[in-house]
């Protein structure tokens, strides 16, 4: 599907780039911010990954980094039908139905949270609360876009399910390492 001989192409040297029409835009485009943005997130959670033993929070957060190329390749492709053909990469519910199956099942063996807490813990854990807060700013920028031109509504969903999901990762990751960091109000006062 993909074949990249060159790196460089020189055609963004004018402050823009192509979308998968082939039509171009600003890179100052929100849809641009947005796939940026999605980027780093991506780039977050291959951080998180790197901190992970290889098991099967690993595994399902590679499988999430796919997840997110496809997304961004939702987020180029312009146009009003968001239904996914062999030439296209749309989000599907489906996707998002898996995080919250995931979340649900990692959830089950927790306690429940009492208080707020402190993104944390072990290093991979930190790592994945990293991984969220960047997924939040990428879910923001992307309702930006969808203000400014039509975009998959999944796409949001979900990025807003899986920010839940490293939420939810995070405290699973730190569950068998002594637990979250509970935030203690007022507690340096």
């Amino acid at each position: 599907m993909v074949k990249l001989n060159k790196i460089y192409t020189r055609t963004g040297d004018d402050g823009t780039t192509g979308l998968v029409d082939g039509s171009r835009v600003a890179k100052t485009d929100p849809r641009m911010a947005a796939i940026g943005d999605v980027d780093e997130a991506n780039s977050a959670i291959g951080v998180a990954i790197a901190a992970l033993e290889q098991d099967d929070t690993a595994a399902a957060l590679t499988r999430i980094q796919n997840d997110l190329f496809d997304l961004g390749a939702d987020l180029a492709t312009p146009g009003e039908d968001f239904a996914p053909s062999e030439m296209t990469l749309r989000i599907i519910a489906g996707q998002v139905a898996r995080l919250e199956r995931e979340i649900d099942a990692m959830n089950s063996g927790m306690p429940p949270l009492t208080s707020f807490i402190l993104p944390g813990g072990t290093a991979a854990a930190a790592a994945i609360h990293v991984a969220r807060a960047t997924v939040r700013r990428a879910e923001r920028t992307a309702v930006a876009a969808a203000h400014a031109v039509p975009l998959n509504p999944l796409t949001l969903s979900y990025l807003n399910r899986l920010s839940d999901y490293l939420f939810v990762a995070a405290r699973f990751v730190n569950q068998n390492a002594g637990g979250d960091v509970l935030w203690v109000p007022g507690a340096s006062r």
